[in-house]
């Protein structure tokens, strides 16, 4: 069935269906357009509730990420971070795919449409035309047939008139005759009109009309298709991106799992944990024996260290909170620096002593690799001096040197005062071993122990002699990496989606983990890029 055929006599009703269509396609295009604008103001809102969320740098809130808890949330911002982004792609594929598609395919569509109804307003008008003209045949032959008629009867009546002469009777025949002839071309125009018109009518009706009707028709239904198209294409541009949605989901599901709040009250302990014993009991002072003030504070009583670091009066009440002051997160900041750490608790001054020799240790061993470089540099200009002035590298040398000689006394001083902190503690044992760029123990470095070393530096001896054994730690599990990661920054390594590789060293926190190929290669990755599976 077919427009042409059913709906001939139908014009004015698929003139209002066909722009109806066109209306719907308009309709929708401004429909998605308007599901963009809110996808791109959802994911600019969720954008801005991450940045809003996430720790400043440098702030307290960053360094409070070593806690588990603390990573998570940061995890979850940074995967509703992505989310957003999520959402902008469905946005955009949807204005790109949809609205500028669509948009386009209408005004081809109403320039088609135009054109159908402009053949068919043609059409109309001409026959119309020869309708006109066949009327007018009729009007005149009817006129000169009354005319015709007329003077026939005149004729007659002056034939039989015995008044009229011979010459008014001849004249009124001829005339007669005249009228009667005009009367007949009339007549063969007037058939010779609706011949034509009859046959440019069923030209109309039977061919010219039903052929713009069916045209109509098939742009209609490639219309409607389209349509359908704009339809599955809506849900098509969501679905699409629902994989990397899930895993953002996934990925703060993760975040939650990885908490673990053993280990944050671990993290807390080592990080604010004093060393000082606890203080003891008070003497009892009898006055009434003599027995002064003076003698009873030099006896066994209270020990004086951890009471004077907590800035408390030795003769009054230990409190671990001042009543005075109101206890703020502010009051566990760490002091203000001093070269020996001596103003820190015990615990904590061997933790920055610690890390103070780790640091010197990696600045002399960076001098140590270019006083080497510089060395062969000199000796390649020595072997060809086209190649330049042996002379001109003194200058670094001495300079090298001299960083050396400051780095290794800074080191000395340094491993006596851990030497002096670790004898006041037996819990807790350090190592100044040094690492080459490889990760492998450099006995020449500057944290490696002569034969002549200072006695002083005995505590931790022991572990220098572990270290030149050392060969590749065991893994500790394995880990699949859920996205690629490039591992262009300094000690990391890259990653593909997917790889699995051994775990070394777990997250200490700071939202690393230390993991190691097949072939050796061993670096960090970010925690939340994988899944790690520790062994038990």
């Amino acid at each position: 069935m077919d427009w042409g055929t059913e709906l001939w006599d139908q014009y004015d009703i698929l003139d209002k269906h066909t722009q109806s269509g066109l209306d719907l396609v308009d309709k929708y295009v401004k429909f998605v357009k308007e599901r963009t604008e809110i996808e791109q103001t959802y994911a600019k809102q969720l954008r801005n509730l991450t940045k809003k969320y996430s720790p400043k740098r440098g702030s307290k809130e960053e360094q409070e990420c070593r806690f588990s808890n603390h990573q998570a949330f940061l995890d979850i911002l940074n995967e509703m971070n992505d989310y957003a982004g999520q959402r902008e792609l469905i946005a955009e594929n949807m204005m790109i795919n949809i609205c500028i598609e669509l948009t386009k395919y209408l005004q081809e569509l109403k320039q088609e449409r135009k054109m159908h109804l402009s053949d068919a307003k043609k059409a109309q008008q001409s026959l119309e035309g020869t309708y006109k003209q066949l009327d007018n045949s009729k009007k005149r032959f009817e006129r000169e047939w009354r005319e015709a008629e007329k003077a026939s009867q005149y004729a007659e009546k002056t034939d039989q008139d015995l008044n009229a002469t011979k010459a008014d009777v001849e004249k009124a025949k001829q005339q007669a005759h005249m009228r009667t002839h005009i009367a007949e071309e009339c007549k063969n125009d007037y058939a010779a009109q609706l011949q034509k018109y009859n046959k440019e009518q069923n030209q109309f009706y039977f061919t010219d009309m039903p052929l713009i009707f069916n045209k109509l028709q098939e742009m209609d239904e490639r219309r409607i298709k389209k349509m359908a198209q704009g339809y599955i294409l809506f849900a098509d541009t969501e679905r699409q991106v629902m994989p990397i949605i899930g895993k953002c989901l996934e990925g703060i599901n993760r975040a939650g799992t990885n908490v673990n709040e053993r280990n944050d009250s671990v993290v807390l302990i080592e990080q604010h944990k004093s060393g000082f014993e606890r203080p003891g009991d008070l003497e009892f002072e009898d006055y009434s024996q003599g027995i002064n003030r003076a003698s009873s504070d030099s006896s066994l009583g209270t020990p004086k260290g951890p009471l004077e670091l907590l800035g408390k009066n030795k003769n009054k009440t230990f409190r671990l909170f001042n009543k005075k002051s109101k206890f703020t997160p502010e009051k566990l900041k760490m002091p203000v620096d001093t070269e020996g750490f001596t103003h820190l608790p015990p615990e904590q001054r061997r933790k920055r002593l610690q890390q103070k020799i780790d640091d010197i240790s990696k600045e002399l061993q960076k001098e140590m690799d270019q006083s080497e470089a510089l060395g062969k540099m000199k000796d390649v200009y020595e072997k060809n001096p086209q190649m330049g002035d042996p002379a001109s590298l003194a200058p670094q040398i001495t300079q090298t040197a001299q960083n050396m000689e400051k780095l290794r006394g800074d080191l000395n001083k340094y491993e006596s005062w851990l030497a002096e902190a670790g004898g006041r503690g037996d819990s807790i044992r350090y190592s100044t071993h040094s690492l080459n760029n490889n990760g492998a123990h450099n006995p020449s470095s500057p944290g490696a122990l002569s034969d002549d070393t200072d006695p002083s530096q005995a505590v931790y001896t022991e572990f220098d002699d572990d270290f030149e054994e050392e060969e590749l730690a065991t893994p500790i599990g394995q880990c699949t990496a859920l996205y690629n990661f490039p591992g262009s920054s300094e000690g990391t390594i890259s990653m593909q989606e997917g790889e699995v590789l051994s775990v070394v060293e777990e997250d200490k926190g700071d939202g690393w983990t230390r993991v190691r190929r097949n072939n050796g290669d061993e670096g960090y990755i970010p925690t939340s890029y994988a899944t790690i599976t520790l062994n038990k």
